[in-house]
């Protein structure tokens, strides 16, 4: 198993930046794919963006491409998502989470593909 803690969340004026992070304890972090996902109120969890075991691979949401950017540090056991050119739609909690897997390059986009998950961080983006 891993454990998964989230921190960084805010509130930030559009246009601004923030950068989350996921502190993992436990199991080998290297071991897992990870990915960031987020939920509105009212709306479904949605797919953010995701990275692979050993970073070389990253697949992100067409809403948040080219400014949003994951990446992970397994010597630190940690994985943050830089966010950049924030807009108020992107106000939502920001959930981690890892998934174990024999592939070191792939990237997990679906969620219910993901094992463990953190408790998530909130991000309000003013206008």
């Amino acid at each position: 198993q891993v454990q998964l803690v989230e921190s960084g969340g805010g509130l930030v004026q559009a246009g601004g930046s923030l950068r989350l992070s996921c502190a993992a304890s436990g199991n080998t972090f290297s071991n897992y794919a990870v990915g960031w996902f987020r939920q509105a109120p009212g709306k479904e969890r949605e797919f953010v963006a995701a990275i692979s075991r050993i970073g070389v691979n990253t697949r992100y949401a067409d809403s948040v491409k080219g400014r949003f950017t994951i990446f992970r540090d397994n010597a630190k056991n940690t994985a943050s998502l830089q966010m950049n050119s924030l807009k108020p739609e992107d106000t939502a909690v920001y959930y981690c989470a890892a998934h174990p897997w024999s592939s070191k390059v792939g990237v997990v986009t679906d969620l219910s593909d993901y094992d463990y998950w953190g408790q998530g961080t909130q991000v309000t983006v003013s206008s």
